[in-house]
């Protein structure tokens, strides 16, 4: 998240004894970020201007005229975006410039994983194991390979199915990211001893790159794993180890499931 407006973690992923007021999305905006912001667009439109900055899910920038006062609100993904979008921001809301509005779209969609959960998570999480903590596996990749960025994506051990008699089968799904709950589950096949931790932190690696770098569309069809995706799963310190020990050991991770 750019310093200037960053959202606050949610409660249940925080390891600090703090409270927060249960009354929906909270964020933080640096002022001095947001009043440079808006005397750009004084600036522009030769005018007073009312900015606000918004945590919005559908809505990235709207405006209105009111007695003399242009009101804008903007998703706080705008506040420490870079200059050329931000000059874009600018030309295109208050021009009206299409080659400007391009430009402010490919940022929406590439910060696409900065906009809140569209629906909330049902049940609670849980992120202790018996042999891994989820919690400070997610901690220290956010840390490693995030900058500590990803603020408002949960983490939690998925559930066991149960058994199927006469159904055999030769996949296992060990990582899922549900983007409109903004939330990773692992499957609970795991949490064992004989797995080892930086396999599972592969596996919360994998579905956290889901959470911020988008799917890539081709020919009116979208891919997951886009070649940036891929680029990026390579930085994990251990992935040819991961993917080494997920290959010698695909058979017990079957049996076990």
């Amino acid at each position: 998240m750019a310093p200037a407006a960053v959202r606050i973690p949610d409660p249940r992923m925080s390891q600090l004894a703090l409270r927060f007021t249960p009354i929906g999305p909270q964020i933080f905006v640096h002022e001095g970020a947001r009043q440079t912001l808006e005397r750009r667009f004084e600036n522009a439109l030769s005018g007073p201007v009312q900015l606000s900055v918004t945590d919005n899910r559908h809505n990235m920038v709207s405006h209105t005229r009111q007695r003399g006062t242009f009101k804008l609100r903007l998703h706080m993904m705008f506040l420490g975006a870079p200059e050329r979008v931000v000059d874009a921001l600018v030309r295109w809301v208050a021009f009206d410039d299409p080659a400007a509005s391009q430009v402010v779209g490919e940022f929406i969609d590439a910060n696409s994983h900065r906009i809140r959960a569209s629906q909330p998570v049902k049940g609670a999480l849980k992120t202790r194991g018996q042999h891994h903590d989820l919690l400070s596996v997610f901690a220290q990749l956010n840390e490693a390979y995030f900058g500590s960025a990803i603020s408002d994506v949960l983490i939690t051990w998925g559930r066991r199915s149960a058994p199927r008699k006469a159904v055999k089968r030769d996949a296992i799904k060990l990582g899922t990211y549900s983007s409109a709950e903004r939330l990773v589950r692992v499957h609970p096949v795991l949490d064992a001893e004989w797995v080892p931790r930086y396999f599972v932190a592969y596996i919360v690696f994998h579905e956290l790159l889901h959470h911020v770098v988008p799917p890539s569309v081709s020919g009116g069809r979208a891919s997951l794993h886009s070649e940036e995706f891929l680029r990026r799963e390579q930085e994990y310190r251990y992935y040819e180890r991961a993917l080494a020990w997920e290959q010698k050991h695909i058979d017990r991770l079957l049996r076990a499931r």
